[in-house]
């Protein structure tokens, strides 16, 4: 759908206006409570709200009552454990069974395309002068597929397909939405990317198996577990690297003494810096475990550690779990030896990991300070990775990612101490971090509340949640998430995903989320199925401006709008011709799905109304397209962007 120029602009203006003007309630301290949050002049609902806009993906109608029902402490400490029943959810993911699958079995069944074609060019089914010289490419296709057909073999495509749907369903139904909510941030925070082909068939394995179990556990857990993840080894490529031949004698290079505090590194003399193109060693994990996985960039080590650290964690590679393409490259070695006796020939194997002491440097080395012996094993890369998790810098850096993400962009260093002292103390608990700052005052600030802009994974999901949607084609939603500039999974850097409002909004996005909330609202999103006149439970209204009063504070509960309100009306009326409106939005599908909206009327309101009668002004609902604008201007309005 083209969206009028004039609300393009208009909204661009208001968000901007609402970034920077935020008129923030102010009240006298009250009575101490377990959560702090009367000092900021907050009641209880716009406690329960607040929340819910930080540990869920968006509240659903009627969530806030459920919420202050349940008492505020006891429903964070619910969602801190993480266990609650979630038999809906597990219904809609019963038909995603490749998600379920071992790497193993992603392997066999839906093995990468050049495995596909060896097996074909094996079989004989083509030649090898046809491969990417096929005449008839239609035909060559054709071939190949009824060749995967009769070996029961499937796209590698269809298997992120699904994966991308279950991780859109799971946000949109979970009871356990903190755990989802931490599952996002630390799959962001250990990054690995379909880009890569490498690691992509490991990445539903990884999310499943390392990332989500551990969300709310022990840092170090997570870090250990990560970096021996098949989709870490082949992203960073450790699964290669490996020791040159020094003599177990022979001491580190460029090291500083055991005595010295890595604080006070000294400047490296490269000269004595092992070279960086020693034969076999690869450094890009060594150097994104401290950067980006635990220290930050600013944590105190230098170019030596990083190589040393490398060259600590040689051997560390795959299990042959395949017998060709990815996870094969240890197939012979392991035959040779004989699985039976790998443990006493000094090889560590755990589930698809295997440690192989002929490819690990047995030299001497110095990380930050921590001398390693010579003829060290599998047991110095667990010891590395355990004293970077427990690293000052390390407390420090997680705590302030934590903070950004649930607090605000620029987090008040004040609480990253507290949550970094925590941190230390709880021997990385993240769920005492998260406590910690649940209970500092700085998290209930006024400066904190509407501080955060939504990805285009969060508007997505928000979205369908205040209006209750029924999700039946999850990957139509994730096609408009891209469109929106959030193609999740497919982020190449190891940086993941900025986590600052300026990195999403810009004319162009703010155009695209305009889209989507009209698509929605307007059932033009094929397999999204929303009913608007069922969210509201007013009677009696016929105007659109007292629809807008009544839907936001549905959609956008315990807020002050008045403001919103004004902004608002005004673009209601800005027509939206019925024929753009039941125009598929953005061009994704041909199919579309019924608006169960009837108008049923609301009451009549304060705040729009009151504007109305003023200017003398009445917006009349004359059909459900009306109504579906309404719906979508709310989500397409500064206030719900913000969370």
């Amino acid at each position: 759908m083209r969206t009028p120029a004039k609300i393009v602009c208009l909204f661009v203006f208001l968000f901007i206006a609402t970034v920077f003007c935020t008129a923030f309630q102010k009240g006298r301290p009250a009575a101490k409570s377990v959560f702090p949050y009367k000092q900021a002049g907050l009641n209880i609902r716009q406690a329960a709200a607040h929340l819910l806009s930080r540990f869920t993906y968006g509240a659903t109608p009627g969530q806030i009552d459920e919420v202050v029902t349940m008492g505020l402490e006891n429903w964070f400490n619910k969602q801190l454990e993480g266990n609650l029943p979630d038999e809906g959810l597990q219904g809609r993911l019963r038909s995603y069974d490749a998600i379920q699958l071992s790497n193993t079995e992603v392997l066999s069944k839906y093995p990468p395309g050049f495995v596909v074609l060896q097996m074909a060019l094996k079989d004989s089914v083509i030649s090898k002068d046809s491969v990417g010289k096929a005449v008839d490419k239609k035909a060559y296709n054709e071939q190949i597929q009824a060749y995967m057909a009769s070996k029961g073999l499937k796209s590698d495509q269809e298997l992120y397909k699904q994966f991308i749907s279950q991780h859109i369903l799971r946000a949109a139904y979970t009871n356990n939405q903190l755990q989802e909510v931490m599952s996002d941030f630390w799959f962001n925070h250990f990054n690995v990317s379909f880009t890569k082909g490498e690691c992509a068939q490991f990445i539903p394995a990884y999310e499943r198996d390392v990332i989500r179990p551990n969300a709310l556990g022990k840092f170090d857990q997570l870090l250990i577990a990560s970096a021996k993840s098949p989709a870490m080894l082949y992203f960073l490529d450790n699964f290669t690297s490996q020791g040159a031949a020094v003599p177990a004698s022979q001491p580190a290079m460029g090291m500083m003494m055991a005595s010295e505090s890595p604080q006070k590194t000294k400047p490296v003399n490269m000269a004595a810096v092992p070279p960086k193109n020693v034969p076999g060693l690869n450094e890009n994990y060594a150097r994104e475990v401290m950067e980006l996985h635990t220290l930050g960039v600013d944590g105190g080590y230098t170019q030596s550690d990083v190589t040393q650290a490398a060259r600590v964690l040689t051997g560390w590679t795959i299990y042959p779990i395949s017998s060709s393409g990815y996870g094969s490259a240890m197939k012979g070695l392991v035959a040779k030896i004989g699985e039976n006796n790998l443990a006493a020939e000094g090889f560590v194997h755990e589930g698809d990991f295997l440690f192989t002491p002929n490819r690990h440097d047995k030299g001497e080395k110095v990380v930050l300070g921590k001398r390693f012996e010579a003829n060290g094993g599998y047991e110095e890369g667990v010891a590395l990775l355990e004293m970077l998790a427990h690293h000052p810098a390390a407390a420090n850096f997680i705590s302030r990612k934590l903070a950004v993400r649930f607090v605000s962009d620029n987090p008040p260093a004040s609480m990253i101490r507290k949550m970094a002292k925590t941190f230390t103390s709880a021997d990385g608990d993240i769920r005492q971090v998260l406590r910690t700052m649940v209970n500092s005052p700085e998290f209930w600030d006024a400066k904190a509340l509407r501080q955060k802009t939504k990805s285009p994974f969060e508007l997505a999901i928000s979205s369908v949640r205040a209006v209750n949607a029924d999700i039946q084609q999850p990957y139509q939603l994730f096609t408009w998430i891209s469109r929106m500039g959030q193609r999740i999974y497919y982020y190449q850097a190891p940086t993941g995903f900025p986590d600052k409002g300026q990195y999403w909004i810009n004319t162009g996005s703010l155009l695209s989320r305009m889209n989507f909330g009209l698509a929605l609202s307007s059932g033009r999103i094929p397999g999204v199925v929303v009913n608007l006149a069922a969210l509201n439970p007013q009677k009696g209204t016929e105007t659109a401006g007292k629809a807008l009063v009544s839907y936001s504070k549905v959609m956008i509960p315990e807020r002050n709008l008045d403001m919103a309100y004004q902004q608002l009306i005004p673009l209601l009326q800005v027509p939206v011709p019925a024929a753009k409106m039941n125009n598929e939005a953005g061009k994704t599908t041909a199919v579309s799905q019924p608006v169960s909206n009837k108008f049923s009327g609301m009451d009549a309101v304060s705040g729009a109304e009151e504007l109305n009668e003023k200017k003398k002004e009445v917006v009349p609902v004359v059909n459900n397209n009306m109504l579906a604008q309404v719906v979508g201007i709310i989500i397409g309005s500064p206030e719900f962007q913000r969370r």
